[in-house]
């Protein structure tokens, strides 16, 4: 019954979205049960005796499991070289790419990425909006008629409170 929902899901998806899906599959639970490959070492001495086996070599790590490729929404260090690479997608085409998954409700599929709605969220609390005088107890600057609108037309409002009694003045 599920796997019929996944088809139905997956026929639904815009082409983009499956290609991204076929060429970097999701988490699924067999790789979620299968520990990360660097961080299991196998040992080939199982002998006891050896004072140079350590006994964490078969150990698994508690780390939550990592996808089986690298991902493609970050940038990558060559082991031998040591040369970053620029990751697969840009920004641009991560943002895209996670536009389309929250609008069929697949973005938790995705790899991490910082375009992300978590993160984006995240991100504005951590920063706010970034906009000089935004802030608690901030003004923005703003042009000089724009500061100074405030006092002229509590000026003006003094003025039309007392216009009556000035015109009865004026009268006399």
């Amino acid at each position: 019954m599920a796997s019929q929902e996944y088809v139905k899901l997956a026929q639904s998806l815009p082409p983009r979205l499956l290609r991204f899906f076929a060429r970097y599959p999701p988490l699924t639970s067999s790789f979620a049960n299968r520990a990360p490959p660097s961080s299991t070492s196998v040992s080939f001495n199982t002998s006891s005796s050896d004072p140079n086996a350590s006994q964490d070599e078969n150990a698994v790590s508690d780390s939550p499991p990592s996808l089986p490729y690298p991902n493609p929404f970050q940038t990558q260090k060559h082991p031998a070289t040591g040369k970053w690479h620029n990751p697969i997608f840009s920004l641009r085409r991560q943002a895209d790419l996670v536009k389309m998954a929250r609008a069929n409700g697949v973005e938790e599929l995705l790899p991490y990425t910082t375009k992300g709605t978590e993160e984006r969220i995240q991100r504005r609390v951590e920063h706010g909006l970034r906009v000089k005088g935004t802030g608690v107890g901030q003004k923005v600057k703003g042009k000089l008629w724009e500061r100074t609108m405030k006092g002229r037309l509590e000026k003006r409002k003094q003025a039309m409170l007392g216009m009556p009694k000035l015109v009865q003045q004026w009268k006399q």
